[in-house]
């Protein structure tokens, strides 16, 4: 009986961690959304940043939302917080003191496509987590989106 109820824990404690995966976005879906931002932002790039700071649904999914810098580092379109549109974010360090959006702008300037590793506050939790995000520069424009590390 012991045994059973053991793994009746292990089978509801494995169903309860993998619903809660699927509760956060995925690299891939990352790297999917910035393709998908890209190329709306090529065929009409004021009404894609709009739709973007409007929390437009194609551009956010559960924690994962489309930011779109400048070259110097300002924010042109932001899927989680639209006061930060036209803020210059060149300065803005992570807990840790990491100067992250200067680097984004370093990487899209040396690399033009690139994963960064930072630490940022979660939109569902409100804690500072691990963050990746993944960034395509795209003419004048660095495209990003981010997935937390669980």
């Amino acid at each position: 009986m012991k045994k059973m109820a053991m793994m009746t824990g292990l089978m509801l404690a494995l169903v309860q961690t993998a619903v809660a995966k699927e509760e956060f976005a995925t690299t891939k879906e990352a790297e999917a959304i910035v393709g998908k931002a890209t190329a709306a932002i090529k065929a009409n790039p004021q009404k894609t940043f709009d739709e973007i700071t409007k929390k437009d649904a194609k551009w956010v999914d559960r924690d994962l939302y489309v930011t779109v810098y400048d070259m110097t580092g300002k924010v042109t379109a932001h899927g989680a917080n639209d006061k930060m549109v036209g803020k210059d974010l060149i300065g803005l360090k992570d807990p840790d003191g990491k100067a992250f959006v200067q680097e984004r702008v370093d990487l899209a300037k040396s690399k033009g496509k690139f994963w960064q590793d930072y630490k940022f506050s979660d939109p569902i939790t409100k804690k500072a987590l691990p963050k990746q995000m993944y960034c395509e520069k795209l003419d004048e424009h660095i495209v990003c989106a981010g997935v937390y590390k669980r």
